[in-house]
């Protein structure tokens, strides 16, 4: 299915999702789709893949994963069949220390780590929708990064299960993983 025959008046579901064509790039957040084409931008793709380098590096042999989009967050709201779930999300990065959450298809159940590089088109979403989800779903860790603004905001997961005002840190400084406490990631090579 294309974006020209999915309507935005019904709700779909992960099994609705896996039907649609690969050419195009989807979301679905309660069942609402959300087109993430085209590409994101060079500089975007640049700060994704220093993360990345940096968490993989990091994590060589050790039992976290690392992941970069196109890579499937399944979420479900109860124990529900992958097919029936509403909500299915392919964030910039995540770490996954639970190998149980993983299977081919990507991942089942809430990502220790979700990172999000927000672009104009995204930003709402990123700042409201997705923190509102990753919220809900218990997501330990949740990094927004402005590219423009070359910041990173940490919001991080309480004990009352909510998320407290973020960290926010600027291009020259380092961010320690709360997940993984003897981890640093240098934002000013991030920035670079």
């Amino acid at each position: 299915m294309s974006s020209t025959e999915i309507g935005h008046n019904r709700r779909y579901t992960y099994e609705d999702y896996c039907k649609w064509e690969n050419d195009e790039r989807w979301e679905l957040i309660a069942g609402v789709p959300y087109c993430m084409s085209p590409a994101p931008s060079r500089v975007h793709q640049k700060i994704v893949g220093e993360i990345f380098r940096q968490f993989a590096n990091y994590l060589t042999d050790k039992k976290c994963d690392v992941y970069s989009a196109p890579f499937d967050v399944r979420l479900p709201e109860a124990n529900e069949a992958d097919e029936k779930i509403a909500t299915v999300v392919q964030p910039d990065l995540v770490v996954i220390c639970n190998s149980q959450k993983l299977d081919d298809a990507g991942c089942r159940g809430a990502p220790d780590l979700v990172i999000e590089v927000i672009s104009p088109a995204t930003a709402s979403r990123d700042n409201i929708e997705k923190l509102a989800l990753y919220e809900k779903h218990k997501v330990r860790e949740y990094w927004i990064v402005h590219p423009t603004e070359r910041i990173i905001w940490v919001y991080l997961l309480e004990e009352i299960k909510r998320y407290g005002r973020p960290a926010v840190y600027d291009s020259g400084a380092k961010v320690s993983v709360k997940i993984l406490p003897d981890l640093l990631i240098d934002i000013s090579l991030v920035f670079k």
